[in-house]
């Protein structure tokens, strides 16, 4: 039985209204013309844009973010010709010059030949959910980041140490060039805590990180607290007289803050012993001997009498 066109011009209508009624904007792209056929008037009350200002793919184009512009549409045509349907995320321009982004679900209709009729799809608002995975993201880079420092004193913790020196080492080996190891225990810190108390022992280890960060300024110098009492200096590309200069700085920077030290058997301010190394590694080289012997100057430090360096 024959439908008659006023019962599909019936449907065609309630079809229309119910897709006029969604939130998402239903499209519709001529192949042949590059010319929309149809846009849903929902464009308007997101993006602010005239239903009738929607006359070619250019004006979609045009309406896009600059740095999406260029991977977007040619992402769409490449899909498009290959009769994939496919899907981008992209922000849109609104006429009042803000931006929402846009996922576009692209349909691509064929002919019976395999050439490409005509392009349908949806725009769907989805700023929401792009402010909810930057919201997201920035939690789980923070998150990282603390996973990285040290509770106590704010400077890097042993694992992040682990990972920046990989990396400096890594570096080192490869263009041939010095590292340089610090390795700083604060003298007799037990007695500091046993005098004073922990909490006055925490107020301690903080303000020596600190002054260790005004120690080791340039960009990739890098301070973390090893364990404990002890901090540990990486420095790249740094030879050993300069790793001296600021392994006495180090030195200098908590002799001068004048840190009572009551418990102390050498001074009655706070002091340190630091241990340093140098080293052009090889690519068949280990950190770990160069870490170790670090350790062991530093403690060689102690047994000379404290308040003092030792790199030899």
């Amino acid at each position: 039985m024959a439908i008659s066109d006023s019962k599909l011009e019936s449907e065609s209508s309630v079809y229309k209204t119910l897709l006029e009624s969604t939130r998402a904007i239903p499209w519709r792209i001529d192949w042949a013309t590059m010319q929309f056929a149809y846009i849903g008037p929902q464009i308007e009350e997101l993006l602010g844009w005239d239903q009738s200002s929607w006359v070619t793919v250019q004006d979609w184009a045009d309406r896009m973010h600059p740095e999406d512009r260029d991977w977007a549409v040619n992402f769409c045509v490449a899909q498009s010709k290959a009769g994939v349907d496919h899907e981008a995320d992209y922000r849109a321009l609104k006429k009042n010059g803000d931006y929402v982004w846009i996922r576009d679900v692209v349909h691509v209709v064929r002919n019976d030949d395999g050439s490409v009729d005509s392009l349908i799809g949806f725009m769907f608002d989805i700023s929401e959910r792009k402010r909810t995975e930057e919201q997201l993201a920035a939690l789980r880079r923070e998150l990282e980041e603390l996973s990285f420092k040290d509770g106590l004193t704010g400077v890097a913790n042993r694992r992040r140490f682990d990972v920046v020196m990989e990396t400096e080492w890594a570096n080192a080996c490869r263009n041939k060039q010095p590292i340089s190891l610090l390795m700083l225990d604060i003298d007799c810190f037990k007695q500091y805590n046993d005098h004073y108390g922990h909490l006055e022992g925490d107020q301690c280890l903080k303000r020596v990180a600190k002054l260790l960060g005004l120690a080791a300024t340039r960009p990739r110098d890098f301070v973390a607290r090893f364990g404990g009492e002890e901090f540990i200096l990486v420095l790249p590309d740094t030879n050993e007289t300069e790793a001296y200069k600021i392994a006495s700085r180090c030195r200098e920077l908590i002799a001068n803050e004048h840190i009572p030290h009551e418990g102390s058997d050498i001074s009655k301010y706070l002091t340190a012993s630091i241990g340093l190394s140098t080293l052009i590694p090889e690519c068949a080289d280990e950190a770990t001997p160069i870490i170790e012997q670090t350790d062991r100057r530093m403690y060689q430090a102690k047994q000379r009498g404290r308040n003092t360096i030792v790199n030899d």
